[in-house]
């Protein structure tokens, strides 16, 4: 019984979840993981801001950047597209149109 309610309790969990990622916009979860994956001020994440120039981002910052998207959106970016994700304006395209 007490399996069953642990079971329960973890399904119920992952449904609030599911819920509050899709109440949020793409645009605010893809800002809140390069607030966490990059260590920056949210104030700082702007549309035209460059993760290497502006949010100082290093290549690997650059890799783990993408891995995490591609995990919260459950997509897949082909090296050559993730080139072109340098900004935030463009990692907010690039899920939008990919989702």
């Amino acid at each position: 019984m007490f399996c069953k309610y642990i079971h329960y309790l973890t399904y119920r969990n992952e449904r609030k979840l599911k819920h509050r990622k899709k109440q949020m916009s793409i645009e605010e979860r893809v800002k809140k993981i390069i607030v966490e994956q990059l260590g920056v001020k949210e104030e700082d994440v702007k549309p035209e801001a460059s993760f290497v120039e502006d949010l100082g981002a290093d290549s690997l910052d650059t890799v783990e950047l993408v891995m995490a998207l591609e995990e919260e959106f459950d997509i897949e970016i082909p090296d050559e597209e993730a080139e072109k994700i340098t900004t935030v304006q463009s990692a907010i395209d690039y899920v939008q149109n990919n989702q």
